[in-house]
């Protein structure tokens, strides 16, 4: 089948980004993809919590989420929305960042909660606490679609390698990642991680991207790091889109999976042990 990952610069005005998003996502349904994969916080990267305050709604009235689910529904696509910052009704105030699986009628069949808060000091200049704004996820989620289950992550998350063979146990044959990663820790790690998650469950990796300079007129700048990757179950990068936003599409063979796992059956292997 035929996938593509969307490659996103989005600013913290989330109406701005939409025409862009919007547009992307048509297009790549235009050059065959059916399925569609943005990144991480599609709808709004920002420093501020007070700004996210602001723009943010909840996902009834959320209209990156309505738009994308019509786009779905009118070019008959299955889409991934990477993740949309959202407002809850937690009484600390704090967000939900979402992950959306929308089927080709315009459906949200599935929803994913990142689970693991980024909360790290990368250097003595950058340093961040996810948690401060985001409430975490508790549930672990494998959507059903057409050509596959869909193990659904978020960024973070991909250095928890227990939860992606909890995705494996459940049946998934493709691990979502949609990331806006640092671009300290992306250039030592990011490649590396996302083919050990795919080596380890024989698991196609999806990871659109945030990229770039993310730019705000009342707040500090934010940088990530780019090159969504699509990487095949034995490991190869299929696809790696690099640093400059738009639509990357790539052809996703499903009978790899079977090979993969028949030449190294480590999900079959693997055993239970004390630990120490």
């Amino acid at each position: 089948m035929k996938a593509a990952l969307v490659q996103l610069n989005v600013t913290d005005d989330p109406a701005r980004n939409l025409a862009g998003t919007f547009e992307m996502v048509r297009d790549a349904a235009d050059q065959g993809a059916q399925f569609v994969l943005t990144p991480e916080v599609t709808n709004c990267v920002s420093t501020s919590r007070d700004h996210q305050r602001t723009v943010l709604t909840h996902e009834a009235e959320d209209i990156t989420l309505a738009a994308l689910r019509d786009v779905a529904r009118d070019k008959g696509i299955w889409l991934l929305i990477g993740s949309l910052g959202l407002k809850t009704d937690d009484a600390d105030g704090r967000f939900a960042n979402r992950s959306f699986m929308v089927d080709p009628n315009g459906q949200i069949v599935a929803r994913y909660d990142k689970i693991h808060m980024f909360d790290v000091d990368i250097d003595a200049t950058e340093s961040y606490r996810e948690s401060a704004g985001y409430r975490p996820g508790d549930k672990a989620v494998v959507a059903d679609t057409g050509f596959g289950k869909v193990g659904m992550s978020i960024c973070y998350d991909m250095r928890f390698p227990l939860l992606y063979q909890a995705l494996a146990d459940a049946g998934a044959d493709i691990l979502t990642m949609p990331a806006a990663f640092s671009p300290v820790t992306g250039a030592a790690h990011w490649h590396t991680l996302l083919r050990a998650r795919a080596i380890e469950t024989g698991c196609f990796v999806l990871a659109p991207a945030q990229t770039g300079e993310h730019l705000s007129e009342t707040n500090k700048t934010r940088f990530t790091y780019g090159h969504s990757l699509a990487v095949a179950p034995w490991g190869e990068v299929i696809l790696d889109a690099g640093e400059a936003p738009g639509v990357y599409p790539f052809e996703m063979d499903m009978n790899r999976l079977a090979d993969a796992r028949r030449r190294v059956p480590s999900l079959a292997n693997r055993r239970e042990f004390q630990a120490p």
